[in-house]
C-alpha cells in the first residue's frame, strides 16, 4: 500500500522560507514521478512542481519559478519542495502526489496522479 505523507509545512513571514518533504513507502520510490500542488481557501487545487522518476526533468509553474525548487532523494525515498520568497499568495494546503511509470517524464495533471499525500498547510503573512 502506496503512503505519501508530507511534512514541513507552518507559518512563515512575507520573504521567508520553507522546505516540504514528501516521505514514500510501500513502492520502489525510484519508478514514480512525483508532484506538488497547493490548494488555496476557495479556490481550486492547482500545479506547482513536478519531477520525474530520475531527477532529470523538472517543471514549476509560473507563478512560483525561480522561487520554488523541486528535488528528490531516491535512496531516500523522499521527494522536496525548497520554497524561498514566500509571498502571502502562497498560502495554502500543500499535497505531494505520485504516479508510477516506467517513463523518465513529468506530470502536470492532477488526474494524472495516482496517490496523494494528506497535504501540509502553508500559510505566509505578511
Amino acid at each position: 500500500q502506496v503512503q505519501l505523507v508530507e511534512s514541513g509545512g507552518g507559518l512563515v513571514q512575507a520573504g521567508g522560507s520553507l522546505r516540504l518533504s514528501c516521505a514514500a513507502s510501500g513502492r520502489t520510490f525510484s519508478g514514480a514521478t512525483m508532484g506538488w500542488f497547493r490548494q488555496a481557501p476557495g479556490k481550486e487545487r492547482e500545479f506547482v512542481a513536478s519531477i520525474s522518476r530520475n531527477g532529470a526533468v523538472t517543471s514549476t509553474a509560473d507563478v512560483v519559478r525561480g522561487r520554488f525548487t523541486i528535488s528528490r532523494d531516491n535512496a531516500k525515498n523522499t521527494g522536496s519542495l525548497q520554497m524561498n520568497s514566500l509571498k502571502p499568495e502562497d498560502t495554502a494546503i500543500y499535497y505531494c502526489a505520485a504516479r508510477w511509470t516506467p517513463i523518465a517524464t513529468i506530470s502536470r495533471g492532477q488526474n494524472e496522479y495516482d496517490y496523494w499525500g494528506q497535504g501540509t498547510q502553508v500559510t505566509v503573512s505578511s
